[in-house]
């Protein structure tokens, strides 16, 4: 392994989930949760996403450190800052890099995820939040995941790479 690939390969940061949210139905208010049920394939209990093993945007996770980039790049003032429902993920975590978790399974709580992709800004949310919010959003929108084992997700439970045993390495994911 290259010392490239052994940077890519260790995540040595612990995330921390700082907030959970459902969508029940489109174009309605989130719910504001303490704890969710992550579903194999299914995504989270309550949440409008498509069960079924192609969809690969059963949760959605945001950088709870990108809230306040996103806040100062619409132009919001302290007392106004976007809050993470007003960007409909439904996992905000602090303490790790997201990006990092490209192509790889990660613990949350007792649940396992598979990262699937990046989570890019909708018209919807220019809509809901004002001019400059799809810009504002480009590069800190998240990523999107597959629910891979089922479990509890809690608030503050950890978040971190599943490393493989043989290795201690958690490879990237070739599909």
């Amino acid at each position: 392994m290259s010392p490239l690939q052994e940077l890519i390969a260790e995540v040595p940061q612990i995330g921390r989930v700082r907030w959970i949210g459902v969508r029940p139905a489109p174009h309605v208010p989130m719910i504001e949760l303490d704890a969710v049920e992550a579903r194999l394939e299914a995504g989270l209990t309550g949440d409008r996403a498509r069960p079924g093993v192609r969809n690969a945007r059963q949760v959605t996770l945001i950088q709870w450190e990108h809230l306040a980039v996103i806040s100062s790049l619409m132009g919001r003032a302290d007392n106004q800052p976007v809050m993470p429902e007003d960007l409909r993920r439904n996992l905000v975590i602090s303490g790790i890099n997201l990006f990092s978790l490209k192509g790889r399974r990660f613990r949350i709580g007792q649940a396992i995820l598979e990262t699937t992709g990046w989570c890019q800004p909708c018209a919807r949310l220019q809509n809901i939040l004002g001019p400059g919010t799809f810009q504002a959003v480009r590069g800190h929108g998240g990523i999107t995941a597959r629910v891979l084992q089922s479990g509890i997700i809690r608030l503050d439970d950890t978040v971190s790479v599943e490393p493989i045993p043989e290795t201690g390495y958690a490879p990237f994911i070739i599909r």
